[in-house]
């Protein structure tokens, strides 16, 4: 059904990719991963056309559209987090030649991509809202659930560099918190199903509001914790640019690791705001059915 949207989808990843490999120069590691992140797409959108074409959906062990659409949001959260980083972290240092042309080419087929993901998202929903066809991805909670797993590894290629947070135990707490909510969402998601909300020993809006409410907390404690550690010089941080001999003077692409640090600060304050916005929802949620409960006669 959604077909026509593929090929374009391919053909600007591909052009990306290509445009970068052509350009025969050494990658930095985040721009590595960047690659990586678009042959994921690659491979991916592939896969779905190629499983579509035999028909495999109608035999699919689940709901085939709650697993195209859930990848086609990832994927346009993917493509658009590469069209920013690559321009911030290689385009600049790049001499006026032909290589910045192909990056720049690469960044736009990026941003095209990006767009051409939204459209089929937007397109199943409209579709599947007009067949009355439950989708978890349509939900404002399976729509959070996307952000913080998404947010969560694009932090985790920032904390690939150990440098960052090794032999620091308040900073490896912050890993760990970042990997305990990864999974806990993970597990929401994976749960929130049909046949999952009958075995449960609570109601399910409980279970949901009860995961949420230790992420958020779990949050609150790396953000303050990361921040204290790597940008309080009381703590060993670094308050300013400059201070670190990485940053001055480069003429290398990439992240310095005063950017990184900056970036999963950033992320981390992002991902905590989502995860209270995530907590509003099932907090409103249990409400409501308490409010339901009380009014039985």
């Amino acid at each position: 059904m959604f077909s026509c949207l593929r090929l374009p989808q391919l053909v600007c990843i591909i052009s990306a990719f290509f445009l970068v490999l052509d350009m025969g120069i050494r990658w930095g590691d985040i721009s590595s991963r960047i690659m990586f992140s678009w042959c994921f797409c690659i491979v991916g959108t592939l896969t779905i056309v190629i499983l579509e074409l035999y028909r495999f959906p109608n035999d699919f062990p689940f709901c085939w559209y709650n697993f195209s659409i859930t990848y086609a949001c990832y994927a346009a959260l993917i493509c658009l987090s590469a069209s920013i980083f690559y321009p911030i972290t290689y385009i600049k240092f790049l001499p006026y030649d032909a290589n910045r042309n192909r990056a720049i080419g690469a960044t736009v087929f990026s941003c095209i991509a990006c767009v051409v993901y939204v459209m089929e998202v937007a397109c199943v929903w409209e579709c599947y809202k007009l067949k009355e066809i439950p989708c978890y991805v349509h939900t404002m909670p399976g729509l959070l659930k996307v952000l913080e797993t998404f947010v969560a590894c694009v932090i985790f290629v920032f904390l690939s560099n150990t440098s960052l947070y090794l032999h620091q135990p308040a900073l490896e707490w912050c890993v760990a918190v970042y990997s305990i909510c990864f999974i806990l969402a993970v597990v929401a998601m994976l749960m929130d199903r049909d046949e999952w909300e009958n075995r449960l020993p609570i109601s399910f809006p409980v279970f949901h509001l009860g995961l949420t409410l230790l992420s958020t907390l779990l949050h609150f404690t790396a953000l303050v914790l990361w921040l204290l550690y790597q940008f309080d010089e009381k703590y060993g941080g670094q308050p300013q640019r400059s201070s670190n001999a990485n940053c001055i003077d480069r003429t290398t692409n990439g992240l310095c690791a005063w950017d990184q640090r900056l970036a999963v600060a950033i992320l981390t304050a992002i991902n905590l705001l989502v995860y209270v916005a995530d907590l509003g929802y099932w907090a409103r949620q249990v409400s409501v059915g308490t409010e339901d409960h009380s009014v039985v006669p």
